[in-house]
């Protein structure tokens, strides 16, 4: 995709969960590097007082509030699971202002080029937001292990989740870029150095021809 001069170069960073997205975040920022999360901004939107909250306690009862008024992830998580009419009804509130947020972060992104962290960034057709796809990729066995023991579920809940996101190997198929995070953090680091290095020599290349 060719880079317009009113934005940086746009890297759309996805995974599937436990995949080790945020570390990789990490670790471009300490570069320097803007960071945009789409998991982030989801919760910025439904901060009490904002329209987006009362439209989805409008849509789904005040139960799925907590009791400081504000929204329980996991009621709601659970409501809309495996009920694509509901996920629909929910991401027809949320999903313009995550996007038309994300668009305004990328804007004042001061860095030569910016990370957008978005898990279902294919799933959702956001292919078109970002220039290229960065994709973070481990085995799917030690994903599997990696998130039960992470978020204390078992595997069958864990296979129930992935069953809503891309196959590794279409995943990979899709992608730019990739970082395998099979290992440990100090096994990331040289691949995001590269990467980090390569994309400042495209952002480089874009603000050229932008001129």
């Amino acid at each position: 995709m060719t880079q317009t001069s009113s934005h940086p170069l746009r890297i759309g960073l996805t995974g599937g969960i436990g995949c080790g997205k945020t570390t990789v975040c990490h670790l471009f920022e300490e570069l320097g590097i803007t960071i945009i999360d789409a998991d982030i901004v989801a919760r910025e939107i439904v901060q009490p007082d904002e329209i987006a909250l009362l439209e989805i306690v409008s849509a789904f009862g005040p139960d799925i509030l907590s009791e400081n008024r504000e929204i329980d992830r996991k009621k709601l998580r659970e409501l809309v699971f495996d009920h694509p009419e509901k996920l629909q009804q929910l991401e027809k509130i949320t999903h313009p202002r995550i996007i038309s947020s994300m668009r305004s972060q990328v804007s004042q992104a001061t860095s030569p080029y910016c990370i957008l962290c978005i898990p279902l960034l294919f799933e959702k057709n956001l292919r078109a937001e970002v220039d290229r796809v960065l994709v973070v990729d481990l085995p799917t066995d030690v994903q599997k292990q990696r998130v039960a023991s992470r978020d204390g579920i078992n595997l069958a809940q864990v296979e129930a989740i992935m069953k809503h996101q891309l196959g590794r190997k279409q995943r990979l198929s899709l992608a730019d870029d990739e970082i395998t995070n099979s290992g440990s953090v100090f096994d990331l680091q040289p691949q995001v150095m590269h990467l980090h290095q390569q994309y400042l020599k495209l952002a480089e290349k874009d603000d050229m021809g932008s001129l």
